[in-house]
Formats: C-alpha cells, structure tokens, sequence
C-alpha cells in the first residue's frame, strides 16, 4: 500500500469564501458536487496519477480544526503557494523551512479556520 490516503475533506464554514481562497493559493479549478445535506467542491484529480484528491465541504456535522489532522499539500516549491496565502484571507503561520533530506514545508491557517501544510523538494 504506497499511497494509503485516497480522499481527504476540508470542513468550511462559508463553501464560496473557502473556495475562493483554495482557487487563489493553488490556481485550480473546483468542480462543484451537492448531496443531500452536503454540497462541496473537488479538488482537481487524474485518476492515473499517484497521491489522492479531495475537496471542500459544507456540511452540518463537519467542523474545521486549527488541531489535530493536517493535510500538506504538495507543491513544486512551497514558496509559491504560501506566498499567496495572505492575500488570499489566510495567514500564514509557519513560512517556508527545511526538513533536511525530505525538502521543505510551510503551513498555515485557511479562511475557515483550518490548519494546511505545504510540502516540496525545493
């Protein structure tokens, strides 16, 4: 099992504003879904790429955290994602820093009150 995680869901308090803030910080595209009491967006996804996908959901029994699980998003270099992260209503709160041989990270608080990471080789 290389790549156990297949789907990761980020809680949202207001769908658009957090929609509006993931579009900012990565540059993508959502693809909007609606389920009987849950609406969301989907992350972009190949299913013939590794890794996994997700999305941003809105639903009564989800909450966002600033504790406890972290999804780090990979980036070709961390910098550049969570250089747009202020200007798109988050704050940065770790910038970016080396973990030696694993390349580097750096982690901040989304609109919805959510902690995320980044993560690259470079």
């Amino acid at each position: 099992m290389p790549n156990p995680v297949s789907w990761f869901e980020i809680a949202t308090v207001d769908l658009e504003r957090a929609k509006a803030f993931y579009t900012a910080v990565f540059e993508c595209e959502f693809q909007l879904v609606e389920m009987p009491g849950t609406k969301m967006y989907m992350f972009p996804f190949d299913n013939d790429s590794s890794g996994s996908s997700g999305a941003l959901v809105a639903a009564k029994e989800n909450t966002p955290a600033a504790v406890g699980n972290m999804i780090y998003f990979n980036c070709e270099d961390v910098a550049v994602e969570s250089g747009r992260v202020e200007a798109a209503g988050g704050k940065l709160t770790v910038p970016k820093m080396s973990i030696g041989e694993f390349g580097f990270i750096a982690e901040c608080m989304d609109t919805e009150g959510n902690r995320i990471g980044f993560h690259s080789h470079k």
